[in-house]
């Protein structure tokens, strides 16, 4: 076998260890699964009534909303399911696990190659939940089946660039409860742009930073994929963000990994 094929079945072995960690805490997929759909669930019933109508649809204002809000909270499902990447990437760094990976003839690589696949199967398991739920109670989409494919090329590329944001978060932290908190921000942007609201009616500083922050032209390109209109800037846009972020986090996770002295344990 070469180097490329020993590394692929390292990265195999780590994956494998990562999912059966999700089967031996099943209680920390529920929790980030159950969160979104807590809140579609909220903003829907208990909401969607009222923020519809400001969409401009007085008749039909819940189903309008529904429509609106479920890329919103497809953004939202991504932004918690990558922050147990840092919490699972702090605790191996933490208990010498990762310092024991080092002495052993693997792939670097591999080790973090396992926890970001690992995520990117449990992001896009949140998607699929959201998306069936989202179907159940009202949404609805003419996509073509082309515009569902790029709207999950472009989910799962966001998740990516996520995931490889929150392993370096998670290396980078000096403790598994400080790994916990850092990637909290990730969970406030969807809220901070056109996931839940138009930004045409934000106040003029949040409106702004609405405009140009990252999460607003995925989740417009995501909307107006799924529910028609010109998605051509927002979509460009969405990708430019998501490879520039992947790509910094990959070398500063890496850097981290490579550079960080590890306890022994």
């Amino acid at each position: 076998m070469n180097s490329l094929n020993y590394a692929v079945a390292d990265s195999a072995t780590m994956l494998r260890r990562n999912l059966r960690h999700m089967q031996r805490y099943p209680s920390l997929t529920a929790m980030v699964l159950g969160i979104p759909v807590i809140l579609l669930l909220i903003f829907v019933y208990v909401f969607g009534g009222t923020l519809g109508a400001g969409l401009g649809h007085v008749t039909h204002s819940r189903a309008a909303y529904v429509s609106f809000v479920v890329p919103g909270i497809l953004l939202l499902t991504l932004a918690g399911a990558v922050q147990a990447t840092a919490v699972t990437i702090a605790m191996d760094m933490t208990t010498g696990i990762i310092a024991r990976f080092r002495t052993m003839s693997i792939a670097r690589a591999s080790v973090l190659t396992g926890h970001v696949l690992a995520s990117m199967i449990q992001s896009m398991l949140g998607v699929g939940v959201i998306i069936g739920l989202a179907f159940l109670i009202g949404f609805r989409s003419a996509a073509s089946p082309l515009a569902w494919l790029a709207a999950i090329g472009l989910l799962a590329l966001t998740a990516l660039a996520l995931t490889w944001l929150t392993v370096a978060l998670g290396l980078a932290a000096k403790s598994v409860e400080t790994a916990s908190n850092t990637p909290m921000f990730l969970m406030l942007l969807p809220f901070l742009g056109s996931g839940f609201v138009p930004i045409s009616s934000l106040p003029t500083g949040l409106h702004w930073f609405a405009e140009y922050q990252p999460f607003t032209p995925v989740t417009t390109a995501v909307r107006r994929l799924l529910l028609g209109g010109a998605v051509a800037d927002n979509a460009i846009v969405a990708i430019a963000w998501s490879a520039a972020v992947a790509l910094g986090a990959y070398l500063w996770a890496r850097h981290v990994y490579n550079t960080r002295p590890l306890p022994v344990r």
